[in-house]
């Protein structure tokens, strides 16, 4: 079995940082595309940063030039250094991931539990 595991959410006051972490828990035979969701009270998700296995990336406009999406593929973990944060950053973040748990299946996504990041002063 498969589980995404996140960490590194908390309080933090508006421009500080925060840095997530997601990381899956069992053994995987590959990961491809990996990425970070929020969702706050009474709003849809949305999607907050991605990187593909090639390093490639992408942000959302609200969060360019403050947030850096990473990844360590010796670790198969993806990062999300968030800095200068503001309240409307505040939201329970999501990891997700597309993979295979083992050879010759179709790459499928997996989601984390969230982590509650929380911008106030």
């Amino acid at each position: 079995q498969v589980q995404l595991v996140e960490s590194g959410g908390g309080l933090v006051q508006p421009g500080g940082s925060l840095r997530l972490s997601c990381a899956p828990s069992g053994s995987i035979f590959s990961i491809n595309d990996m990425g970070w969701y929020r969702q706050a009270p009474g709003k849809e998700r949305e999607l907050v940063a991605h990187i593909t296995s090639g390093g490639s990336t992408n942000y959302a406009d609200s969060v360019k030039g403050r947030f850096t999406i990473s990844r360590d593929n010796a670790k198969n973990t993806v990062y999300l250094q968030m800095n200068s944060l503001k309240s409307e950053d505040t939201a329970v973040y999501y990891c997700n991931a597309k993979l295979r748990r083992r050879p010759w299946v179709t790459p499928e996504d997996y989601w984390g539990q969230g982590t509650q990041v929380t911008v106030s002063s």
